[in-house]
């Protein structure tokens, strides 16, 4: 069953029940909600109004929209496996980037193998959470000049992120420059060189410093200012941090970030571009 009108506004708030498990499809639904920037996306539980499986989907209308991830939260994985089986649900012979949490990767490999689809593990990542913004520390910004990007920085960002191995995730990241929040340090000609970005899912990312430029608390100034912004303006704050990065993990710790020690997010995609 597909969502709409005040189905998602309750399904968000069912979801807050199951935080902070729950918090990339709660994200997805909380701009849905309140942005009419928010991208355009199928949220499909298996029954209403309580449900076990819920999955933001988003629409592909080109080809670069396949960098949109897809999201699930499930509290059953005997459901989880039946829904994701069914061909109105995904299409298992194109590709699918999908998130969900690693413990729940078993069923997803499970479908893939069934349906002989190749599948791949892009990521495991803490999820870091900002419970309080009264937690952060204070943080000396003088002196340094703040401002936001804008879709002019498309192949500046698209050239730094390691994800990003060819022009196919320019259509994505332009989007999120254009709709949602993001915040750059500038240099004296006016020019970024350290900023962070946020996706459709409301979680914070695409943190960068030019090499240059690092050693300078920049990153501390960035995730500081918009955790506030998206404190004030009643969003969650989080982000996901890869296992294996241990210096941005120590930094949002540094900052008052927590995360649940037994949660991980993982992302997979499912044959290839």
């Amino acid at each position: 069953m597909e969502l709409t009108g005040d189905q998602l506004k309750l399904a968000e708030t069912q979801l807050k029940r199951y935080l902070p498990q729950s918090l990339q499809v709660y994200g997805y639904l909380v701009l849905i909600n309140r942005s009419d920037k928010a991208d355009p996306v199928k949220v499909l539980v298996d029954k209403w109004p309580e449900f076990s499986v819920i999955i933001c989907r988003p629409q592909y209308e080109k080809k670069g929209d396949l960098f949109k991830d897809t999201q699930i939260f499930a509290n059953d994985e005997g459901v989880l496996k039946e829904t994701i089986k069914k061909s109105s649900v995904f299409e298992w012979t194109r590709y699918i980037c999908l998130g969900i949490s690693l413990h729940q990767t078993d069923v997803l490999k499970a479908v893939a193998s069934e349906k002989e689809v190749p599948s791949k593990e892009l990521a495991v990542c803490h999820m870091m959470i900002l419970e309080d913004v009264s937690d952060l520390p204070p943080i000396d910004s003088s002196g340094i000049s703040l401002g936001s990007l804008d879709e002019s920085h498309t192949g500046l960002v698209n050239q730094m992120w390691k994800f990003a191995k060819n022009d196919e995730a320019v259509r994505m990241i332009r989007n999120m420059l254009a709709n949602f929040p993001s915040c750059c340090v500038l240099d004296a000609e006016g020019k970024p060189v350290s900023w962070i970005m946020s996706y459709p899912t409301c979680a914070m990312g695409m943190l960068y410093t030019l090499p240059e430029h690092r050693g300078k608390g920049y990153a501390k100034v960035l995730v500081s200012t918009m955790a506030k912004r998206f404190h004030a303006e009643g969003y969650p704050v989080y982000c996901f941090i890869e296992e294996e990065n241990v210096v941005s993990y120590k930094l949002f710790k540094s900052l008052g970030f927590t995360e649940d020690p037994s949660y991980r997010a993982t992302w997979f995609h499912f044959n290839d571009l």
